[in-house]
């Protein structure tokens, strides 16, 4: 299956561009995913916003984003307001700034991405500012409008691409909870035999290694259902219509009626 685009636009750095597609680079489409039914009808369970006092549905055009500033107080916000706040997408990735290769920290990492040359004009471009930043052992820093948010995203050269990253800002990034003493003193035997172990087990990378086995589990569990299931019979076919004594089949007509123009000739 081709991978989806979902963004086009351009990759600047000071007065080079090139025209650049994106695309995700996880996807979450194999998972196994349930609908919610009616135990009797089997039919489909829709959801639908209602007001938590009255119980009674609300229209999408009385529906509005409410910030709580006290109890059952809050700052109403319309959907045009919460916009204007957000970044003008100018569909361009600008580099502003480089940092050095491996000084961000895993856990500002959030989603990877797959940017590419968007076309063959674009590919020289391209190539050049992703060569550049391999030579220099940095990763690029943008901003960039992505999922209806502003984000800032880290742009690193791999292989013939450039893969993406958004990252998280600093207000969702948590500290240690506990502080690990590193002076803790290690016996040195203990130490010989963990390491031993950890070369025992030490093997090739494989994708296999981490597969879900409850998605598994599901595929097979649903797969026994449906050989349980019996098949649903044939619609029977309807019974060949028993010709009346009105109704003759065609050659017979044709040939009685030449019969019959004969006899009339011959007379």
């Amino acid at each position: 299956m081709a991978r989806q685009t979902f963004w086009k636009g351009y990759l600047k750095l000071s007065l080079v561009t090139a025209s650049v597609s994106l695309t995700p680079a996880t996807t979450d489409s194999n998972k196994v995913r349930f609908h919610v039914l009616n135990r009797q009808t089997k039919n489909r369970v829709e959801s639908r916003y209602v007001d938590s006092v009255t119980h009674k549905p609300v229209a999408d055009t009385d529906q509005v984003k409410g910030y709580p500033r006290g109890e059952d107080d809050y700052v109403l916000l319309e959907d045009e307001e919460i916009e204007e706040v957000g970044l003008e997408s100018t569909r361009t990735i600008d580099i502003d700034s480089f940092v050095p290769r491996g000084s961000i920290d895993w856990i500002w990492y959030d989603k990877p991405h797959f940017l590419a040359p968007g076309d063959k004009v674009g590919v020289e471009a391209f190539c050049v500012i992703r060569e550049a930043m391999k030579a220099n052992d940095v990763v690029g820093i943008a901003r960039l409008v992505l999922y209806r948010r502003e984000r800032a995203v880290l742009l690193e050269p791999q292989g013939k691409g450039i893969v993406l990253w958004t990252l998280r800002y600093g207000d969702e990034v948590r500290r240690p909870s506990a502080e690990i003493d590193d002076k803790a003193r290690i016996d040195s035997k203990l130490l010989a035999l963990m390491k031993r172990l950890v070369k025992e087990e030490t093997k090739d990378w494989s994708p296999t290694m981490v597969q879900d086995p409850i998605q598994k589990q599901l595929k097979s569990m649903i797969r026994g259902k449906q050989k349980s299931l019996k098949k649903a019979a044939p619609a029977k076919r309807p019974a060949p219509l028993k010709s009346s004594g009105n109704v003759i089949n065609i050659m017979d007509a044709l040939k009685k009626s030449l019969t019959a123009e004969g006899g009339r000739k011959s007379r």
